[in-house]
């Protein structure tokens, strides 16, 4: 469910109550997403503008977002023409899905300007243009040429035209409505769902204006969850089964898109290297096949060294060149058929199997180190992947960062930030009333970190048992076992065991614990532990990301 023009009109009347604003930040956050950072006479806030074409939407938002290191051309654009600038308006377009902001800003020269920021949000069309004093077109995040559009061109250089506009009626100054029609084709602001909620408390005797007065009243959006996604507004959907769940307006929204949208930036971030790992291991898995059967040869030759002492002992005897011999074992007597090059005599023969015989020892220990070496690199991708099924998006930063500093990846041109050499890993901290704090690491970076860096001597130091996963502190040798448990549930739910039941968790102080000799970054070995057995429960995960977990860096 997108935004409809209703709830945009009171989304929108809650920034209009923080104008004039100066913008102090323009941040890109992805290619459809601009994060302004504005100061007001009584606060500073962060104001989300997002293009997406299913997530489009504009709200205050307290969340935190990671920015690219080199910002497209809009972005560019924006800087030069509105930073420092003063946000003095920002009005509706009627009751439609645009919001036209009125920005005033000095050039280099110090000269004063007025600036159009035309926010459309309107599905898959939507767009944000930047217009002159003049209305003619700056840029935009999405440009549309002449060619592609012959009623409406979005391109510099254009004159700024707004999207045609339907003759409704404004729902706001109505009495009465007809149930029995749509109000998507009576009145400008209405979505299909608000229609059926209006048309379904219609019919149970409510009255239209006074239905329109609780929604210019609300403060508070309501999110009902569906069999196929969450649907929401500023109204409880009554005709829905579900209760819905009550937040503020401007959080509700986060609620709604923050996560969607966190959830496509991970893919984008992470989609080439969940191809990279499924590769990695099909190939390690292919190859550990062939070098397994390649030993079991090479371990089968001990009869080449029988052939041999054979030929030698009865090579007098053997004067005619043959395909094969039968010769008598020495030890029970049994004959035994021995294949034979003709080109050579019998000495010759057996020195052939001898050295059949040393090539296969040898290959017996080349073999074994290969075999050693890509049970290592399987079980290293098998724990790459793990982490990247509940990667936040810094996390598939850091483990392409991984990657690519082990050669695995090309380093790509990208525009994310890179970690300088001493730059802290972003795992994640609980923090608890009495002092307590739970230390989460999710991806080996981290998990090196936390485990031999982070960690002191008398940390008690989790994992998940025969489970590729997190690495999980407790900054207490002794912790009360509620404390414990959800310690260890932390390491069964950021662990490949997520998804099982009564999951092994193994715990020991820090000072149990060693680095790998040889091992992969982040591998520990544990000399003394105890198990403890939990249940990995979403909820109990949830609560505890919402109530307990810390934005502060380390």
């Amino acid at each position: 469910m997108a935004l409809d023009g209703l709830l945009l009109y009171q989304i929108n009347e809650e920034i209009k109550q923080l104008l004039p604003a100066k913008i102090n930040k323009i941040q890109q956050i992805s290619d459809t997403e601009i994060l302004f950072n504005c100061r007001s006479r009584s606060s500073g806030f962060k104001l989300m503008i997002s293009c997406h074409s299913q997530y489009n939407r504009i709200n205050l938002t307290e969340e935190t977002y990671t920015a690219p290191d080199v910002p497209n051309n809009f972005i560019m654009v924006l800087r030069k023409y509105l930073d420092g600038g003063i946000i003095n308006s920002c009005e509706q377009v009627g009751l439609d899905r645009i919001l036209h902001m009125l920005i005033t800003a000095r050039n280099d020269l110090g000269d004063q300007h007025d600036f159009s920021l035309y926010i459309e949000l309107m599905g898959k069309y939507a767009n944000c243009v930047l217009v002159d004093e003049n209305e003619k077109i700056i840029d935009a995040m999405k440009r549309i040429p002449p060619f592609e559009n012959t009623k409406r061109t979005i391109h510099p250089g254009a004159l700024y035209t707004l999207p045609a506009q339907e003759l409704k009626k404004d729902p706001r100054i109505t009495l009465d409505a007809d149930a029995d029609e749509s109000l998507v084709k009576q009145f400008h602001g209405f979505s299909p769902q608000l229609s059926r909620e209006f048309q379904h408390r219609m019919h149970n005797g409510e009255n239209f204006a006074e239905i329109m007065k609780e929604l210019l009243a609300s403060k508070t959006l309501y999110i009902t969850e569906t069999e196929k996604e969450p649907q929401f507004h500023c109204l409880p959907l009554t005709h829905l089964e579900n209760q819905p769940a009550a937040y503020s307006l401007q959080k509700g929204i986060d609620v709604i898109f923050y996560h969607k949208e966190e959830r496509e930036r991970i893919r984008q971030q992470s989609g080439d290297l969940f191809k990279l790992v499924r590769r990695e291991i099909n190939k390690n898995t292919n190859k550990l096949g062939k070098l397994n059967q390649t030993l079991e040869d090479a371990m089968n030759c001990e009869h080449y060294r029988m052939y041999g002492d054979l030929l030698y002992a009865y090579a007098d005897t053997l004067n005619e060149k043959s395909g094969s011999v039968e010769l008598p074992d020495f030890e029970t007597g049994e004959m035994i058929r021995i294949p034979l090059d003709i080109r050579f005599d019998a000495k010759q023969n057996a020195k052939k199997y001898y050295q059949k015989y040393h090539k296969s020892k040898t290959a017996q220990l080349l073999v074994s180190e290969q075999i050693s070496l890509c049970e290592k690199e399987l079980a290293y991708f098998e724990e790459i992947g793990a982490q990247l099924e509940y990667a936040s998006f810094e996390d598939a930063v850091e483990i392409r960062n991984e990657l690519e500093k082990m050669h695995y990846l090309k380093p790509q041109k990208q525009r994310i930030k890179k970690k300088k050499q001493n730059e802290i890993p972003h795992f994640m901290t609980f923090e608890f009333e009495d002092g307590h704090k739970i230390y989460v690491g999710k991806n080996n970076i981290q998990n090196d970190y936390l485990t031999f860096r982070f960690a002191r001597k008398d940390d008690l130091w989790l994992h998940a048992k025969d489970f590729h996963g997190a690495h999980v502190l407790i900054n207490d040798a002794h912790p009360n076992e509620e404390l414990l448990r959800l310690a260890a549930m932390l390491a069964a739910y950021y662990s490949q065991g997520r998804q099982s039941s009564s999951v092994p968790v193994d715990y020991c102080e820090v000072r149990y614990l060693k680095k790998a000799k040889g091992g992969m970054l982040g591998q520990a070995l544990l000399s003394s532990y105890k198990t403890i057995y939990i249940d990995p429960e979403p909820a109990t995960i949830q609560n505890l990301l919402s109530t307990h977990l810390t934005k502060r860096r380390h």
